[in-house]
């Protein structure tokens, strides 16, 4: 139902179970979906109208197969999207399914309100066609059959999913398409995000009131059940969050250019591997530094101290422990360019996951500093 642009797929953990690579993506099915799948099939077997003649098992069954076939068309509102970016150039990282709906990761925001329309309205018009398919299997199955009972209401479920998505607020395919309007309305990304964020959080706000609202009007017989008003509830809270997180991306993204590397890096102090770490420690304190650095024999930087390790070790055992045990080798991913910096920052951090980054020089190899991954997320989140 949405798309939104992570990091990169090797280094982020598992949303939850693969199902396959439909496409070339991979599709997961996040561990909040086997709940309310479980509930919907409990609750779908409990409304089937008894004059089918059905068994426990048989009702149950076709619950299930409801949920499935549900569970199916979303995927397939997904998928949509992702062929529909890819054919203008967007990759897709991967398709999870989750409590209320799907989601399709982009690798990278599409670079035109263009093509965010089309990707945004590939899904609900996929969900209309497969309503349309819907109805014309139900027409020609016999009446009065569990079988076209459940078409005919996947074929509802559809349109539902279809109209939803069409609602003007992120994180929903319409606000994604408002999004694009204002954005080629204004020539501004930044603004047509942030309109389209703010409209998806008044329509939280609006759909998670409803069910109250409706108490307060309707009378005692009409009132929404308990199970209704929590569904609500869910349904905004999952609109103002999605929409929330939109507008923390704008302001991220407003920080970055901000954010350069030379900036963060710590002081460091180059020290033999064999040293002990009371007296490195004792060294960097009178330095200034806080970083430390592993040297070789021919005084070049062969390992970054890990802070967390230093922290770890008890001072009794600081003077028999060397700061070589402590150290990760230093590999070419993990040294950084002073001058680095904005999204070329997170995006090094991202390929090579540390808690420390040496930082040279590149003009005369020197050592600038070690840069911590704490302190670019401080700059970050504070900037």
């Amino acid at each position: 139902m949405t798309n939104k642009r992570p990091t990169r797929q090797s280094r982020r953990p598992s949303p939850g179970v693969c199902l396959g690579r439909p496409l070339g993506v991979p599709v997961y099915v996040a561990p909040s979906w086997f709940l309310i799948a479980a509930l919907l099939t409990y609750f779908v077997a409990q409304t089937l109208p008894d004059h089918y003649g059905l068994t426990p098992v048989t009702r149950y069954s076709a619950s299930a197969a409801f949920v499935l076939l549900l569970y199916g068309s979303v995927l397939v509102h997904e998928l949509s999207h992702t062929v529909v970016a890819r054919l203008i150039g967007l990759p897709v990282r991967r398709i999870v399914l989750m409590l209320i709906g799907g989601v399709s990761e982009l690798e990278r925001e599409p670079k035109s309100a263009g093509s965010e329309f089309l990707v945004a309205l590939a899904g609900p018009v996929v969900s209309i066609f497969l309503a349309g398919i819907g109805f014309a299997i139900a027409g020609a199955l016999q009446e009065e059959t569990i079988t076209r009972l459940i078409v005919v209401e996947i074929a509802f479920a559809n349109i539902v999913v279809a109209l939803f998505n069409l609602l003007p607020g992120l994180p929903l395919d319409g606000g994604r398409l408002l999004r694009a309007v204002v954005w080629r309305l204004s020539r501004s990304q930044t603004r047509g995000t942030l309109g389209a964020a703010h409209a998806g959080r008044i329509l939280g706000v609006i759909v998670g009131l409803t069910p109250f609202v409706l108490t307060i009007v309707l009378d005692e017989t009409n009132r929404p059940d308990t199970l209704a008003v929590l569904w609500f509830v869910v349904v905004g809270w999952f609109l103002w969050a999605g929409a929330s997180q939109s507008i923390r991306v704008v302001h991220l993204r407003e920080r970055l250019p901000r954010i350069r590397v030379g900036d963060l890096a710590r002081r460091a102090l180059t020290v033999p591997v064999d040293l002990p770490l009371a007296e490195a420690l004792r060294r960097a304190t009178e330095a200034g530094a806080r970083g430390l650095v592993t040297v070789d024999s021919e005084g070049r930087p062969s390992g970054l101290v890990s802070e967390a390790a230093v922290a770890a070790t008890p001072e009794a055992r600081r003077p028999w422990v060397s700061v070589g045990s402590l150290a990760r080798r230093v590999e070419p991913q993990l040294v950084l360019d002073p001058e680095l910096r904005g999204q070329a920052v997170l995006d090094a951090i991202a390929n090579a996951p540390s808690s420390e980054y040496l930082v040279i020089d590149g003009a005369d190899g020197t050592v600038c500093g070690v840069l911590a991954t704490a302190d670019v997320a401080r700059a970050v989140n504070s900037s």
